[in-house]
């Protein structure tokens, strides 16, 4: 399994909206993609940093580059509609799970 942490700054004062925008539109897209285990959708508390967290699991790299290309591994996914939101594209960053608690 892979968890991949796709982290983005949002502008100040558009925190709710862009959470409400990808609890509503993308979150659900991935739920029976091949290869998708799971995910959560985070925001910072307190909320003065303005970061958004999106935590996926998914199966494996195959998995990966059939949701996100053959750059999965670098290159965020966004649309334009994330993008006006942000105060900088978004970063990405992927982990193997080494161990979980009960």
């Amino acid at each position: 399994m892979i968890v991949r942490i796709w982290e983005a700054k949002v502008i100040p004062g558009q925190v709710g909206e862009f959470c409400t925008l990808l609890a509503t539109k993308v979150m659900p897209q991935l739920v029976g993609l091949d290869g998708f285990l799971g995910g959560e959708l985070l925001r910072a508390v307190p909320d003065s940093s303005h970061r958004v967290l999106v935590v996926t699991r998914w199966r494996d790299e195959e998995a990966l580059r059939g949701y996100a290309g053959p750059m999965w591994a670098i290159r965020p996914v966004w649309s334009d509609s994330d993008i006006s939101h942000l105060e900088h594209p978004p970063e990405v960053s992927h982990f193997g799970v080494v161990t979980t608690a009960p």
